[in-house]
């Protein structure tokens, strides 16, 4: 039996693709294979993934494609083991391993590299995609179809790519210490923590979509909320006297220039 597409680590991400491409309908369960070399995790996506294979590798199995989403230490193994059992394109999904590590493992596939993030576990992911040096238009919009079933895709130049890490990649993690802090500052003012935590859950909520379903920019929405001498300019003072905004910059450049460190040791 030749698979349409294995995806490679049975971690969250993996999961969360194959759940996505399941209620997409981009792929029925027999379509899809998981490899993953933890027999604990196995049994517990058996479980999870009904009707969907979960194997420890791809030893006599043959597959049109693959997701390689494995630790970056794995990707060349996963990469020669996917070109072995008759892949002919790769998506990779590996933080910080360029292409020409995934080609190399896999003379003559076509490879696709991205990095998405957390939020696909929801759906509600965010994703960049660089084609390869033998990556064609199709495998492009290949990649965008699987990428999609969790979330938003938008096309960039490998170079790119570490940028995007230091954004979108580890963009969830800043706003989750942002999210941390507010709670805690409502219980400072006052408040009892569950209802702290309620309030700031959906102010998250409500402000992202009105940044996502508005035709308004970051820029504006935040002047809409700032009255002239109110307690909004009053909050807003003091998160520019600590340089809050300088901060979340600097915190972009590292990630990006880690992503990049990553890549070169790699």
């Amino acid at each position: 039996m030749t698979y349409r597409l294995a995806v490679l680590g049975g971690g969250k991400m993996g999961t969360a693709l194959v759940q996505g491409l399941l209620s997409s309908g981009w792929a029925t369960p027999d379509e899809l294979l998981v490899t993953e070399i933890l027999s604990h995790r196995r049994d517990s996506l058996s479980e999870e993934l009904f009707g969907v294979d979960v194997l420890a590798s791809l030893d006599g199995v043959g597959i049109d494609a693959a997701v390689i989403a494995v630790k970056p230490g794995d990707v060349a193994t996963a990469a020669s083991a996917a070109a072995q059992a008759g892949a002919t394109r790769l998506l990779s999904i590996a933080a910080g391993v360029p292409t020409r590590v995934v080609e190399r493992s896999a003379p003559g596939v076509r490879v696709v590299r991205a990095m998405p993030n957390t939020p696909a576990l929801v759906g509600a992911g965010a994703a960049a995609i660089a084609p390869g040096e033998a990556a064609s238009e199709d495998d492009l919009a290949w990649a965008e179809e699987i990428l999609r079933a969790v979330g938003t895709v938008v096309r960039v130049p490998e170079t790119a790519l570490d940028a995007v890490t230091g954004l979108s990649g580890s963009g969830p993690a800043y706003l989750f210490l942002v999210a941390e802090a507010m709670i805690e500052a409502g219980v400072h003012a006052g408040l009892a923590r569950d209802v702290s935590a309620a309030l700031v859950r959906q102010l998250f909520v409500g402000s992202v979509r009105l940044l996502a379903e508005g035709d308004d920019s970051a820029e504006v929405l935040r002047a809409n909320v700032t009255s002239p001498g109110g307690t909004t300019a009053a909050g807003l003072a003091v998160l520019e006297r600590a340089a809050v905004r300088a901060a979340l910059i600097d915190a972009v450049a590292a990630a990006t220039e880690r992503s990049r460190a990553l890549g070169r040791e790699i």
